[in-house]
């Protein structure tokens, strides 16, 4: 490592007097450092827990690519992915406090700005190359290189992070541009490594990384893929974090088999005929009609209906202001008033499910006075008429200069195709025309980060704290593989998100987030739609749960791995016994108590 060190140094030197900047240094650890570790919080996992086993689960689309960054990177598999490349530290699901990754301990610079960690002497990359220092120094080159093709992340490293201070082999620092509370430091300034000796930035990066396997630091690798079909996980028998606290008796199953099944319905009889282990059920025609007869009612399937205390999923539409017909603000606030939430909300949503109205479950940060714009017939026709849409057609539908008010819906959810019908047979009346583009969700997800849609039906998942800058910042508009669906570009915006961003005292941060919410909602390129406070699954009984049966942040049930920091599960197991005895069951037309769980532990008061 020393001479590693003494050359990246002259590299350093060598890339100084060419005038690039410095990303990362050697220095000397200040005397007064104090170091901290948390190894005394709660466990959350069962001690009953059983290993071994193969978990059967499915995915809606294959991947693009095997990239976590980089054009078409930013699908659903990219999370199952990053939830194998262990963080530095993590947040309790149920405390909300540190806790060791890759790194032991950690401490905060008396700048406000530099936080020091402590790596684990015996982590080492899935080649069985051991983690250091010098992974993190280069993984802050690597996000900020153009060779990745990945806008986003140049601009965010860019702003966020000034250097890595490389101290030894496992002792290094990652300094910010700006002030941090001690909280903010974690989620804002940490990083995962980058595996410095299997990475060559070049001009063809992209294309020779898309379908490698890179080593990984976490509990699973991938060991199989046949495109199209089928991707399989195992679980690393000597994983180096195997026997910390937090980890002991999760990541149970040996084999994770993913499966492409692009229809979910169709993926439901998967499960009905013992394919899958665990289904999603927390759609309502799913818990109330499909999730039902025989095999719930004999006990050979249970259902889970699981309360849970986090921040929530954003469903919505976003309008590209890019599109001539969304830059008049009327047009879009007579869309917003065009949309019958209310009605898929007691229809084809049973009532289960409630409006969402901003960003929610962010405590202080969430703005509460803001109430979603109703489904109002008169308030629409008022702004479409202040547009110059107040003419229709023989149909119902307005139009303007000849052009009909006929607005493309891009989106990648089939089983969320009821919702739309109702949303565009009521649009009717306002006389707006939606058409509804159903595509595979990776090929939506796709159009919608190349800013080719007109109305894009998406979701994002639900942060530790509210983001703003990748959806809304002017940086991250009018340009391909960001995620600013909006195209927003409003320099009073960007000033309070950059100041919210670079805010140190919490009770500021939480005013500027909810002045954040208010000027999105004011500008009305956003409709959000729907929300639900839990999760429902369906499982066969040999699967199994700790108790309770998640934590307050649970999203997924049959997560294998933590979700990019925002989900705690991997905490399953399969109980062969029970397998065993429930396939014999099913043979001599034995029979058991059906089994209807709901938790409501973390159901928020």
């Amino acid at each position: 490592m020393k001479i590693l060190l003494l050359l990246l140094s002259s590299t350093l030197a060598a890339a100084a007097s060419a005038g690039e900047p410095t990303l990362w240094e050697k220095g000397v650890l200040p005397a007064d450092i104090r170091w901290l570790t948390n190894d005394s919080d709660p466990t959350f996992t069962d001690p009953q827990a059983q290993k071994g086993g193969t978990l059967r689960t499915f995915d809606l689309s294959f991947p693009l690519t095997l990239r976590t960054v980089g054009p078409d990177s930013n699908d659903s598999f990219r999370s199952s992915l990053l939830g194998n490349q262990t963080e530095l530290t993590y947040l309790h699901p149920n405390t909300r406090r540190p806790i060791p990754g890759v790194a032991t301990h950690w401490a905060y610079g008396k700048d406000q700005k530099t936080v020091y960690y402590k790596l684990h002497p015996k982590a080492v990359w899935s080649d069985g190359v051991p983690v250091t220092s010098m992974d993190f120094a280069f993984a802050l080159e690597f996000f900020l290189s153009k060779h990745i093709v990945a806008p986003w992340y140049n601009e965010y490293f860019k702003e966020k992070i000034e250097k890595v201070v490389v101290y030894d082999d496992h002792t290094f620092a990652i300094v910010g541009k700006e002030r941090r509370s001690h909280l903010d430091m974690h989620l804002d300034y940490e990083f995962r490594p980058r595996p410095r000796h299997f990475h060559t930035l070049n001009a063809d990066w992209v294309r020779d990384n898309s379908w490698k396997i890179e080593p990984n630091t976490g509990p699973y690798q991938i060991t199989k893929i046949e495109k199209g079909k089928e991707i399989v996980f195992e679980r690393k028998k000597d994983w180096w974090g195997r026997d910390l606290r937090y980890n002991k008796n999760r990541y149970n199953v040996d084999r994770i088999v993913v499966t492409v099944i692009r229809d979910l319905n169709i993926a439901y009889e998967h499960f009905k005929k013992g394919l899958l282990d665990g289904f999603p059920i927390t759609m309502p025609q799913f818990w109330h009609e499909k999730a039902t007869g025989e095999l719930y009612d004999k006990g050979f399937i249970h259902k889970l209906w699981f309360y849970t205390d986090r921040p929530l999923p954003l469903y919505g539409m976003w309008m590209n202001q890019d599109v001539a017909l969304f830059k008049d603000k009327n047009v879009r606030l007579g869309l917003q008033h065009s949309m019958n939430v209310e009605k898929v909300l007691k229809t084809v949503l049973r009532g289960d499910y409630e409006r969402l109205n901003t960003d929610e479950g962010y405590g202080p940060m969430t703005n509460t006075s803001i109430k979603a714009r109703p489904f109002d017939l008169k308030a629409a026709d008022e702004y479409f008429s202040k547009a110059g849409w107040a003419q229709r057609g023989p149909d119902g539908i307005r139009i303007k200069d000849g052009q009909r008010l006929s607005i493309p819906v891009t989106c990648g959810y089939p089983t969320h195709l009821d919702r739309l019908v109702v949303l565009k047979e009521e649009a009717k009346k306002a006389g707006v025309e939606l058409t509804i583009q159903l595509l595979d969700p990776s090929a939506a997800f796709k159009t919608h980060l190349e800013k080719k849609h007109t109305l894009a039906y998406s979701a994002w998942a639900a942060q530790t704290k509210p983001e703003y800058w990748g959806q809304y910042h002017s940086k991250n508009a009018h340009k391909p593989q960001t995620n600013n669906f909006s195209n927003s570009d409003d320099p009073q915006l960007d000033r309070l998100i950059d100041a919210y961003r670079s805010e140190f005292n919490e009770n500021t941060q939480a005013e500027l987030s909810r002045k954040i919410q208010q000027f999105i909602f004011n500008e009305a390129a956003t409709i959000l739609l729907w929300k639900a406070p839990y999760y429902r699954i369906a499982y066969w009984r040999w699967l199994r749960w700790p108790t309770p049966n998640g934590t307050k942040i649970s999203d997924d049930p049959v997560s294998y791995w933590v979700n990019e920091g925002s989900a705690w599960d991997g905490l399953y197991w399969i109980d062969d016994t029970l397998k065993q005895e429930t396939e014999q069951a099913l043979k001599a037309g034995k029979t058991f108590a059906p089994v209807i769980v709901v938790d409501k532990t973390f159901k928020a008061r």
